[in-house]
């Protein structure tokens, strides 16, 4: 893996972007600090593959700690725009 400044970076972008085809990882820094890297695009989508959130496990384990509806009640007017007069009152002092 390669790290290199982001002025480096604008100076040989054509050389980084063979690199990075080659499927050479950089990592681009600013006043030494990381800042992002590029990676080459296939793995890119092989990492966005393995993420997520595996739905069917989740349900799995509501099954098994007794819960058999996920989401019990939505309101019909839950989406609906808030009346005016609620957003111009005062947050409640606690």
């Amino acid at each position: 893996m390669k790290t290199m400044s982001i002025r480096e970076v604008q100076d040989r972008f054509e050389e980084l972007a063979h690199d990075v085809e080659q499927g050479e990882t950089v990592t681009v820094t600013r006043d030494g600090r990381p800042v992002f890297d590029i990676v080459p695009r296939s793995m890119e989508r092989a990492s966005q593959k393995k993420g997520g959130i595996d739905w069917e496990a989740g349900q799995a384990y509501l099954r098994s700690i007794g819960v058999t509806d996920a989401v019990p009640y939505i309101a019909d007017d839950f989406d609906d725009p808030l009346p005016e007069d609620f957003l111009l009152r005062p947050l409640p002092d606690k």
